[in-house]
């Protein structure tokens, strides 16, 4: 049975439009794929460390010459690379925070890009199907006024297809601060149909990731 890795990053526990869809998605993907595998890794409750000099530099000297720190480095790095190995394909949610991604979702990105291994034209992960749910509070879609302050789908695009060689596939849940901010009141029904979309593709995008990995 396959297995889908799922990878939170929003701070909200609750009433976060990018773990509610992702929750949807793995929902659906399970009904779909009867005894297939979810591993959850919630980069907001557990960051996982930034990637320092010590896990950099440990890939310039033998494993026997590691220093205490080389090491631990390195075995809190393989963790996450193995996990990612493992997965048959990825679902990932990004928000938008300050025009990019989570510094804790950036972090665990940094530390399974590894360069030789799940990095490269023949990396371990090489055509690995991601899914990634890419909310934000406002839209930011072509020809609006806020279309150039996107770097999210831009930078996560690029870095899983040019870096790792996977396959990339967006949800793009907009204006989800619409229900709470008095200002975007008239987007409001914008904001809903974004939404139902949001939901209505990971329904259908689910089903169809689990029929492939059935094949």
């Amino acid at each position: 049975m396959a297995t889908l890795l799922h990878i939170d990053s929003a701070l909200a526990p609750q009433q976060s439009s990018s773990r509610e869809v992702g929750a949807a998605f793995v929902k659906n993907w399970l009904e779909a794929h009867p005894g297939g595998t979810v591993v959850h890794r919630d980069l907001a409750a557990h960051p996982v460390p930034h990637l320092d000099w010590d896990a950099l530099s440990a890939g310039l000297v033998p494993a026997e010459q590691h220093t205490e720190e080389q090491r631990a480095a390195v075995a809190a790095r393989e963790e996450l690379v193995a996990e990612l190995e493992a997965a048959d394909a990825v679902l990932l949610a990004a928000p938008m925070y300050n025009f990019s991604i989570p510094s804790t979702l950036k972090a665990w990105l940094d530390q399974v890009i590894v360069v030789g291994r799940t990095g490269g034209a023949e990396g371990t992960v090489k055509g690995l199907p991601f899914t990634v749910i890419a909310s934000r509070g406002g839209s930011y879609a072509p020809g609006t006024p806020r279309e150039s302050f996107e770097f999210v789908t831009n930078y996560v695009e690029k870095v899983l297809t040019g870096m790792l060689g996977a396959e990339v596939d967006f949800i793009v849940p907009e204006l989800t601060l619409a229900p709470v901010k008095e200002e975007l009141a008239e987007l409001r029904p914008l904001a809903r149909a974004s939404r139902e979309k949001a939901f209505e593709e990971a329904d259908v995008k689910a089903k169809a990731l689990a029929a492939r990995l059935a094949v």
